[in-house]
């Protein structure tokens, strides 16, 4: 990295716009991922989560705008110089060939490999402690295939593991996963921060993102809505505004970290009726 300033900003986007045939669907969106953070993507459904990083990415070219990796053009980098920077775990990955799974995270070294060289012993390595960091170490010898859903995830992410990109960008990294597993991850992808990566995560449980990301980006209509740490972007009129439903919002004692939870009818309609400064529970204190 050429100096302090990009090192502190690996990824900047400036006045992103982005369309699927006429319809807008990022709308002059500028925001930047600091090194070492984690930054959290949330919205509803149809708000532009996945777009923006595919746009991050260089899966998408924007309409309009700018995207800048280490202070460089995004556009400039070939896709093998990518791979050595960037590992990205998408929402679903489609793999037509029974691989196995030590064979589909070995994908993960191509960036390193040259066009006619073959995996060595470190490759090995790096394979093998990427599985056993996302639990699928036993899976080893399994067609990709014959994996659950939630299976395949911890194996797409082993795959961006074993890339050693110093950024990652996933798409709801927890989808397919049961609690245990989904928290497993987050705590995986906090120690690599801790190690030096920065990332950026699609997420729909605003719980995990209050709890785990540095700052939050809330999306709606391909709008950036609001940006920050998650105690100033997850509140209850941000979120029953963006999502346009009524919630239940508290202060979690143990963790310091908003919980927001969704509420039936028979309470949306109760608080209905109320003043806002009554529908959100006071803090207590920690």
């Amino acid at each position: 990295m050429a100096n302090s300033q990009e090192s502190s900003l690996p990824f900047q986007a400036a006045n992103l716009c982005f369309r699927y045939g006429a319809e807008l669907v990022i709308d002059d969106i500028s925001l930047e991922l600091r090194c070492g953070e984690m930054l959290g993507v949330i919205g509803p459904n149809g708000s532009g989560k996945s777009t923006l990083l595919r746009l991050l990415s260089g899966v998408l070219q924007p309409e309009r705008g700018d995207i800048l990796l280490n202070g460089r053009p995004l556009a400039v980098y070939t896709r093998r110089q990518l791979g050595r920077q960037l590992a990205v775990v998408p929402q679903e990955t489609i793999i037509e060939f029974p691989f196995s799974v030590t064979e589909v995270v070995l994908m993960g070294r191509s960036p390193h490999l040259g066009g006619f060289s073959f995996e060595g012993r470190r490759d090995l390595e790096i394979v093998h402690t990427a599985m056993a960091r996302c639990g699928v170490s036993q899976l080893a010898k399994r067609s990709i295939h014959e994996l659950s859903g939630g299976e395949r995830q911890r194996v797409i992410l082993a795959r961006a593991l074993a890339q050693e990109a110093d950024i990652l960008l996933l798409d709801e990294p927890g989808a397919f996963l049961d609690i245990r597993h989904e928290v497993e991850i987050y705590d995986l992808l906090h120690d690599l921060q801790r190690e030096g990566r920065s990332i950026v995560t699609v997420l729909h449980d605003l719980n995990l993102a209050a709890l785990y990301c540095d700052r939050v980006a809330l999306l709606k209509d391909g709008q950036l809505m609001r940006l920050g740490p998650p105690g100033e972007v997850i509140t209850y009129r941000a979120i029953t505004e963006v999502y346009e439903t009524e919630v239940y919002v508290e202060l979690n004692t143990l963790t310091g970290a908003v919980n927001v939870l969704p509420l039936s009818r028979k309470y949306r309609e109760k608080l209905a009726g109320q003043e806002p400064e009554r529908r959100t529970k006071k803090p207590a204190p920690i």
